[in-house]
């Protein structure tokens, strides 16, 4: 192999190793948020609250589309990414209320 080429393979496993670790990183806190969305759930079943909140639904995507603005996201797929999560947390909060 050619300098460049070595050079250019050493920066990929470079950036593999950091997009892993990352990934790592993001499992472990969906994993955090969801024990905490969980209690949330449990505790709305027991007062008899509603399983969704569009207010505080609404003011969480504003928000992560500010962080994600500032952060060099695609505020689209933060958007996107985060309805993803409150539709999950959503149905483990119906559930619970079953």
């Amino acid at each position: 192999m050619t300098d460049a080429v070595t050079r250019a393979a050493a920066l990929l496993k470079d950036h593999r190793e950091s997009i892993d670790r990352l990934d790592s990183i993001l499992v472990y806190t969906l994993g955090e948020r969801f024990k905490h969305t969980q209690a949330v759930g449990k505790l709305k079943a027991e007062h008899d609250l509603p399983a969704s909140d569009p207010t505080r639904e609404a003011t969480q995507i504003a928000r992560l589309e500010e962080l994600a603005k500032k952060a060099n996201l695609d505020p689209e797929f933060a958007k996107n990414f985060l309805n993803f999560i409150i539709q999950e947390v959503i149905q483990h909060h119906k559930k619970h209320q079953q």
